[in-house]
């Protein structure tokens, strides 16, 4: 891998921690278009590689908001049974959708959560 790729990988996983401290998110929304269009990574295994970073970025996060205080044990633990469901169906999806459709699905998701935050 080119020096450049290497730097462009740690400067996207940066800006994705900063975001997902801020605001939950990061993963997809920095990551996805930073592997696809940045590195030319194919966008099945940019979604996967997104969701696998998930892992530490939560663990850093959800230890620092547990010793805030500002974390909410059983309001997050009612949610994971329903994000443990949906991640398993959704990566099992993940393989069976064209780059097409994925892209779009994606897209779409990302313009919602765009105007939802902005009204």
């Amino acid at each position: 891998m080119k020096l450049r790729s290497k730097s462009i990988l740690i400067i996207a996983g940066f800006i994705a921690g900063i975001v997902n401290g801020l605001c939950g998110s990061g993963g997809g929304t920095i990551l996805v278009p930073s592997l696809v269009f940045l590195t030319k990574v194919k966008d099945h295994n940019a979604h996967a590689t997104a969701i696998a970073v998930i892992l530490p970025l939560t663990i850093i996060s959800s230890f620092i908001y547990v010793k805030s205080g500002i974390l909410n044990i059983q309001i997050t633990f009612r949610i994971m049974v329903g994000t443990i469901i949906g991640a398993y169906i959704g990566s099992k999806l993940l393989n069976k959708l064209s780059i097409n459709v994925l892209r779009k699905l994606f897209g779409i998701f990302m313009i919602i959560a765009a105007i939802r935050m902005v009204l």
